[in-house]
């Protein structure tokens, strides 16, 4: 049982990982067909 637990667990984590990974990335293409930028003071918008 713990090792179907410990399987489970790490499944998860790759999951999450991978996810994180690809909503970056799909952001990051969003952004440049855009022509903006991925920083936050990249449309002169901040208050830096």
């Amino acid at each position: 049982m713990e090792q179907t637990l410990l399987a489970v667990a790490a499944g998860l984590a790759v999951t999450a990982l991978g996810a994180w990974w690809l909503h970056r990335r799909r952001n990051a293409q969003r952004v440049a067909a855009a022509g903006g930028s991925t920083s936050a003071c990249g449309g002169g918008t901040c208050g830096c």
